[in-house]
């Protein structure tokens, strides 16, 4: 592979997590950082990012949820997850646009903030239709 001559921007300095995100969402890494010199890492101690939780949903409900899971070829566990991801959003978007009418600001968790995954990316896509 050949090297490349040609030397990457400097990463500007961010005053938020949210600015960052909004660079990031409108530049690409290719043009900052030098990816020929990346390597591979395995992180065997990082523990599961999921909790388990048992919920209870009329069976109606979930017959629904299951019939749609199964039109778009996907565990219905994980189109759950994708509606309530969508609606945790959704909900973070009225606060968020409603906050200039109170003194109180809640932001989400880091967790939440996290980029999806290219798997949770389709099933997203796949959740809207």
């Amino acid at each position: 592979m050949a090297k490349s001559s040609r030397t990457p921007k400097a990463i500007p300095k961010f005053a938020s997590e949210a600015e960052e995100r909004r660079f990031w969402e409108t530049h690409d890494t290719i043009d900052y950082v030098d990816w020929s010199k990346g390597r591979l890492t395995a992180f065997a101690n990082l523990k599961p990012s999921t909790e388990t939780i048992s919920l209870r949903l009329p069976a109606p409900l979930l017959s629904d949820l299951k019939a749609l899971a199964n039109k778009r070829d996907v565990p219905y566990q994980s189109l759950l997850k994708v509606f309530v991801a969508d609606r945790v959003a959704a909900e973070w978007r009225i606060n968020l646009r409603d906050d200039a009418l109170s003194n109180q600001v809640l932001e989400p968790t880091s967790r939440a903030r996290r980029k999806a995954t290219p798997r949770v990316k389709r099933l997203a896509r796949a959740a809207r239709g």
